[in-house]
């Protein structure tokens, strides 16, 4: 077994949420969590790699042969699934902010403090 694709995943994870910290723009930080999202992508892939075998098509496959593990992929597509859903939500909160407050500028957005 590898460490490399878990180090590939908190890579990327880092990498995100570095954006999300810094970015002053809410157009940039919707990109930089899709950015975060998208390192669970290569932690499940991870989790459900098996080395020698097969996609898991049992129609056509000798009894015994090793296969990966195909409810991490059905949990991958699932994933992206859902985190297209909230990228696509977040940008429209995102448009309605800056035609309500005229700006994507976190610091500028005033009139939300509490």
């Amino acid at each position: 077994m590898t460490v490399l694709p878990y180090l590939v995943a908190v890579w990327i994870f880092l990498i995100g949420v570095y954006g999300m910290a810094t970015s002053r723009n809410l157009v940039h930080a919707v990109g930089c969590l899709a950015v975060t999202q998208s390192s669970t992508y290569v932690l499940l892939l991870a989790v459900g790699y098996r080395r020698g075998a097969t996609a898991p098509v049992f129609s056509d496959i000798p009894v015994g042969t090793p296969v990966v593990d195909p409810v991490v992929q059905a949990l991958a597509l699932t994933d992206v699934v859902v985190g297209a859903t909230v990228t696509a939500l977040l940008l429209a909160l995102v448009v309605q902010t800056d035609k309500r407050h005229g700006t994507v500028d976190p610091d500028e957005l005033t009139e939300l403090k509490g």
